[in-house]
């Protein structure tokens, strides 16, 4: 039987799901036990972030000039991270971040990791591999950030515009989930797939992924 894009999505992204020890901070912001800190460093590091994957996934968008599919994917991701730009100041005031601390501010590169390889994989991966990966990716990413915003909520007292930047990638990605999909199948139609890769810049995605949580939890 021939495997289906949807099936191979489902497949990676089960392979690729993180272990919980890999990331101790999310479950210590979710107790309320994660100083207030650590949640203003995570606003200063989110702040080089968005912008950075923004731009990353524009150039993916470039590159699959070829491939449509693609191309809508990467496209809509570009967007998100717009969306998601214009939630995070509110986020960051709430940690009492203001302009002079984000300018002071000097990046983690374990934090930094992540997004720098997003940008590798803008420059060197094919489109079809970076959109199986990346979706992969993207599963734990938007758990960690429901589990974050109930969490400011809950034991930080932030109000829903301090906490619409989780709320937005926590939210339901159905179209974004077919996007992914439509193109991952144009380029198993195309034999433009290789799995094996696509794995690979998975799981670096997720290791990049633990290091950032790992990192903010112990900043020095």
């Amino acid at each position: 039987m021939t495997r289906t894009a949807r099936d191979l999505l489902r497949t990676i992204t089960g392979e690729l799901a993180p272990d919980p020890r890999s990331n101790p901070l999310v479950p210590r912001i979710a107790a309320g036990e994660a100083d207030r800190e650590v949640l203003a460093v995570l606003a200063l590091e989110q702040t080089r972030i968005i912008p950075a994957d923004r731009r990353a996934f524009l150039q993916l968008a470039v590159r699959s000039t070829a491939e449509p599919e693609a191309d809508a994917y990467f496209t809509a991701l570009a967007e998100g991270e717009a969306l998601a730009r214009q939630r995070l100041p509110a986020f960051a005031a709430a940690c009492g971040v203001d302009q002079a601390r984000a300018a002071a501010h000097t990046p983690l590169p374990g934090c930094q990791a992540y997004p720098a390889y997003v940008a590798w994989l803008a420059l060197n991966a094919a489109p079809a591999d970076a959109v199986l990966a990346v979706t992969a990716n993207f599963s734990a990413w938007g758990g960690y950030c429901a589990t974050i915003a109930a969490a400011l909520r809950t034991h930080y007292g932030f109000d829903d515009e301090a906490c619409a930047f989780f709320d937005f990638f926590a939210g339901p990605a159905g179209e974004l989930d077919r996007a992914a999909e439509r193109a991952v199948q144009a380029a198993l139609d195309a034999g433009r797939l290789d799995e094996r890769r696509a794995r690979a810049y998975g799981h670096l995605l997720q290791s990049y992924e633990a290091l950032f949580w790992r990192t903010l939890e112990r900043p020095a």
